[in-house]
């Protein structure tokens, strides 16, 4: 303890301090110099030092320790989490990613179908320009026949675009797209956090990155939404392949994933 206070007492920071820290002792007494020898002011200094050391040596490690301690020594793991570093916590994380997951799906899915709302038309306007004109009689009274494979193929499209408007894709495609931004986002770095609490660290590499890239994925995708609702057919084609590059970045994870779930369960407690 006294070689501790000693080395702390050399410190700058607390050079400052000890004006408050002598306010807080007696005065220890002095010497005078015409009665003592040059041995016994030396015996008597030293045990001065050591009167003060012993009387101070508690109060100011105590005041200092939060000062010098290293700052990986402040943030060690070791239970000062308490259930943030058990198993129970570790686990949420690779469940709910595991649905986000089915649900990108779902919303890769519900997002297709509003885009089949929006081509089925065009393919009606085209098709609508291959018609030819009915025939009519000289006296100009349409002539009956059966309708034509290109008339035929007006009509199916339409009751099929006419199903389509009904199930609100475009509503139902917005609201999981909002959805999976907001808690992709938050247990992406929630993910990060979770690993922090466990070990007091971040592990570089396969999993973390694409963990990363998937986040910036889902926020660029989303910021072209404004984009997209004015018809910027450019900006929904980016949308389309972003999402895309997010599934398939999304499935090459899960191996990396599973790995870690395993160690999850081999070194972490329960809770």
């Amino acid at each position: 303890m006294a070689t501790t206070t000693l080395t702390l007492l050399r410190s700058p920071v607390l050079a400052r301090k000890l004006p408050y820290i002598h306010s807080k002792f007696p005065s220890l007494p002095k010497p005078s110099k015409l009665d003592l020898s040059k041995k016994e002011s030396s015996k008597l200094l030293n045990e001065n030092i050591h009167q003060l050391i012993s009387s101070a040596s508690l109060p100011i490690t105590a005041f200092s320790l939060p000062l010098f301690l290293d700052a990986k020594d402040a943030f060690a793991v070791g239970g000062e989490f308490g259930i943030l570093e058990g198993k129970t916590f570790a686990l949420i994380h690779p469940a709910v990613m595991g649905l986000l997951f089915f649900y990108t799906l779902w919303a890769g899915y519900l997002g297709w179908q509003w885009r089949r709302v929006r081509t089925i038309q065009n393919e009606i306007s085209e098709l609508k320009k291959q018609v030819k004109p009915a025939a009519v009689t000289p006296d100009g009274k349409p002539v009956e026949a059966p309708p034509s494979p290109v008339e035929l193929k007006i009509q199916q499209l339409t009751e099929e675009r006419k199903e389509l408007i009904k199930g609100s894709y475009k509503d139902r495609h917005f609201n999981a797209g909002s959805i999976l931004l907001g808690f992709g986002v938050l247990e992406s770095i929630g993910g990060g956090l979770n690993t922090w609490f466990r070990t007091g660290k971040l592990f570089p590499g396969p999993h973390l990155f694409a963990g990363a890239g998937i986040t910036v994925l889902w926020a660029v995708a989303a910021a072209l939404v404004p984009a997209m609702q004015k018809g910027n057919e450019t900006a929904r084609n980016l949308h389309i392949a972003l999402n895309a590059l997010n599934v398939l970045l999304f499935i090459w994870q899960i191996p990396t994933g599973f790995e870690i779930v395993l160690k999850v369960f081999e070194f972490t407690k329960w809770p």
